[in-house]
């Protein structure tokens, strides 16, 4: 008797939250985040939307305790900036493989640090070596989880890029 009243229970409680669910869907598009404790929106207010969206989701991800997600949207915000860039001087194909693909952040970097268009900040340097880097470790290490600490570390170099890439791309 007590365990069917219990699995009774159960059911009706699933039942109330997959209607709750269906009323209460999460949002269709990105939410904004109600802090800024990794990218200060200020920096990137009135770039361009999906980089305001993306700066969202890794303020986001940060607050909830997301540090993988945060870390790799972090790298794809870096990649995204790089391109930006070499878009602005009309110099994209400097950053595409022969099928005109973009290519891998390493090569991105790199061809950043090099591009003679502009003259990248000797900070901003070694700052995007430690992004890649943690961005890596959490894209792609099956036994490493980013913990807080590990974003924490590289809160500085992530100011640094992305003001710097935000400037040499003309966004602001």
């Amino acid at each position: 008797m007590l365990d069917e009243n219990i699995t009774q229970t159960l059911s009706k409680i699933k039942l109330f939250n997959d209607e709750l669910r269906a009323k209460n869907p999460p949002p269709e598009d990105t939410g904004h985040s109600t802090e800024q404790p990794i990218i200060y929106m200020s920096l990137v207010q009135g770039t361009r939307g999906y980089i305001e969206k993306l700066s969202h989701q890794i303020n986001g991800t940060y607050e909830n305790g997301w540090y993988d997600g945060c870390a790799v949207l972090i790298r794809r915000l870096i990649e995204t900036l790089i391109i930006e860039c070499f878009e602005s001087k009309n110099i994209s194909h400097k950053i595409k493989n022969s099928i005109g693909d973009f290519v891998y952040l390493s090569d991105l970097i790199a061809a950043t640090l090099s591009e003679s268009s502009w003259n990248i900040g000797r900070n901003a340097k070694k700052s995007l070596k430690a992004l890649k880097d943690i961005g890596d470790k959490s894209a792609h290490s099956r036994r490493f989880i980013a913990q807080r600490r590990d974003i924490d570390k590289v809160m500085a170099d992530i100011r640094n890029v992305v003001q710097e890439l935000i400037y040499l791309a003309s966004l602001k």
